[in-house]
């Protein structure tokens, strides 16, 4: 799962990407509103942290814009003012949630944990392709009676590949949507989590294979076809 994270407090921000990416979540973070509303328009992401107070637009009007563009992404608002005001009219505009600062570490994930399960895991538990399914809930993949756990990359790989069935995944594409815009990523680690997946799936005894299309991207395929 993806979240993006807004906040101009730069520890604060980097403690938080640290804790999520612990937590198996892809995390993008930017500082002001501004950049928030544009990553926020431009991509999908499972949940979204929003800091009210920051620079260039406050985390209010970037809430109104991205629901008035029809964005229904989860917004977990973070405030560290006291008017119970600035959270009515957040919640007015919007917002599925709201945590003031200072906030417990455990109660923040509990949250974010809430919001994603409303949304993504309500709407489709699982995935499947051929005769693979894909337990968004347990993380796992199920290949017949066969279960396999799959790390959290490897997981947002076949997901991807999944929901995309029928198109070609280019290799830019699963860097930017599963290590984030501002990783320092090589397209040879998307080479060798491949190279991990089709050996799983072929430990499973799968007919499905991850085909490569140059000039295109990967696709999934069945054997039999």
């Amino acid at each position: 799962m993806r979240i993006l994270v807004a906040d101009d407090e730069k520890d604060l921000v980097a403690a938080l990407e640290e804790l999520l990416k612990r937590e198996r979540y892809t995390v993008d973070t930017v500082f002001d509103g501004q950049s928030a509303y544009d990553y926020a328009s431009s991509d999908n992401y499972d949940c979204i942290i929003l800091d009210i107070m920051l620079p260039d637009i406050d985390g209010l009007e970037v809430l109104r814009r991205l629901r008035a563009d029809g964005i229904k992404t989860p917004i977990l608002l973070l405030t560290a003012k006291s008017d119970p005001a600035d959270r009515i009219l957040g919640l007015d505009r919007g917002a599925d949630d709201y945590l003031p600062k200072p906030f417990v570490v455990g109660e923040l994930l509990a949250r974010i944990r809430a919001l994603t399960r409303r949304t993504s895991v309500a709407e489709t538990p699982e995935l499947s392709f051929g005769d693979l399914r894909l337990d968004r809930v347990a993380f796992t993949l199920v290949c017949g009676k066969t279960v396999k756990h799959l790390g959290n990359k490897e997981f947002q790989i076949l997901e991807t590949l999944i929901r995309r069935q029928g198109s070609p995944t280019p290799v830019e594409y699963l860097m930017d949507h599963i290590w984030g815009y501002d990783a320092s990523v090589e397209p040879g680690v998307v080479w060798t989590y491949m190279s991990y997946l089709r050996r799983k799936l072929e430990g499973i005894g799968s007919n499905v294979r991850i085909a490569m299309r140059r000039g295109f991207g990967y696709i999934l395929e069945e054997r039999n076809k």
